[in-house]
């Protein structure tokens, strides 16, 4: 890594017309449109994601994440008053015991000792048991259901958890528009299978892998029939992605750590395309976080299963992949900050002033990014 420089977080910040954040996916996975950055000559292509193979030769590789999203946003009332309360789930702490790591919002109602109680199966029971952040609680649940059984009960009172910048003002123009595109799905029923990828497969994500909701059953194909390597990894992304950076010295900022698992078989196929100086596409953020997390300084890997809160933003030397397929992010966002360390601080910031202009759609059901040398 090159030391830091001055960079502050001010200087990732763009003007974004509210109206250019994705509340729907597009019709299809690959039908969105994708942003191609050459980074070393600054030239933009406005493509779509169908035309991702043509950048991409025989034997070049995709590394995917294949975290599977829960359903962690839950409604409970506290019990005595009835207040609503929003109940995310994070994380399980100890699956004998029940104990689960959760945000509930408005935080002042809950304290230690409260009970809450769910509309949806009202033999299951959470008790807060400790405070752990402003907005954190840590959950006993008490139920009758034995610990293999609770667990998909709880899923079964959850939803798709959907960022907030998704709002979704159904007003009759909104209504529409969105039974052009999904005819009679209910909105609920297009998120839970829109936000997850088609080869999700290990539970533990609390956000969608964004770049990789991108990636259809044909255009898998047609990567397959070029020729075009996939392996996967796993990363469970957690809300971190999501929290604002609060300090303009980007050197002070700390992320959020996630769970991270790269196999023996997926280490052994990076390791042969670096060494063989293929091209090697990073999907999505978390990927190319624990690529660089694990990466020795040769650029070569070894199977890990833990632990990463590494933070990149530029100046930055990346050690493995030398493509990357991202979404177009939030401003002064840590994955914008990363983006723009692989792609370039001013190539890519112009890269975005040109979406903005063209009317590309940002967040996580927004449109696509390659970015190749």
């Amino acid at each position: 890594m090159y030391k830091s420089n001055d960079m502050k977080l001010s200087q990732f910040k763009f003007k974004l017309p509210e109206e250019l954040i994705a509340q729907f996916p597009a019709s299809y996975r690959d039908e969105a449109r994708m942003l191609v950055l050459h980074r070393k000559t600054g030239e933009i292509e406005h493509k779509k994601v169908t035309d991702l193979v043509e950048y991409f030769d025989e034997n070049d590789l995709f590394v995917f994440n294949d975290t599977k999203v829960f359903p962690a946003r839950l409604y409970a009332h506290k019990e005595k008053t009835n207040a609503l309360i929003e109940v995310f789930l994070l994380r399980e702490l100890n699956h004998k015991s029940r104990y689960w790591d959760v945000l509930v919002d408005p935080a002042r109602k809950i304290r230690i000792g409260n009970k809450l109680t769910f509309d949806g199966d009202p033999s299951i029971v959470a008790e807060v048991i400790d405070n752990t952040t402003s907005r954190g609680r840590t959950f006993r649940f008490l139920t009758d259901y034995d610990n293999e059984e609770f667990v998909p009960r709880l899923y079964a009172l959850g939803s798709s958890p959907l960022p907030k910048y998704i709002r979704r003002p159904m007003d009759a123009q909104t209504q529409a528009a969105y039974e052009e595109v999904f005819h009679d799905q209910p909105i609920d029923e297009m998120d839970t299978e829109r936000y997850q990828t088609i080869y999700a497969n290990k539970i533990g994500a609390v956000a969608a892998p964004a770049a990789g909701l991108h990636f259809s059953k044909q255009l898998l194909k047609r990567m397959e029939i070029r020729g075009i390597e996939s392996t996967f990894m796993t990363s469970h992304v957690s809300l971190g992605v999501f929290k604002d950076i609060e300090v303009e010295d980007l050197t002070k900022n700390k992320m959020e750590s996630e769970q991270i698992i790269l196999p023996q078989t997926m280490t052994d196929k990076v390791n042969k395309a670096h060494e063989e100086a293929r091209r090697i596409c990073a999907v999505g953020t978390e990927v190319m976080r624990a690529l660089e997390h694990v990466a020795g300084a040769s650029g070569l890997l070894k199977p890990y299963d833990g632990w990463t809160n590494k933070f990149i933003y530029p100046p930055y030397r990346f050690s493995v992949a030398n493509s990357f397929f991202v979404n177009l992010y939030m401003p002064m966002s840590s994955q914008l900050l990363m983006v723009a360390a692989f792609g370039g601080f001013e190539e890519t910031m112009h890269a975005y002033e040109e979406a903005v202009k063209e009317g590309y759609r940002f967040g996580d059901y927004g449109d696509a990014m390659l970015i190749v040398d």
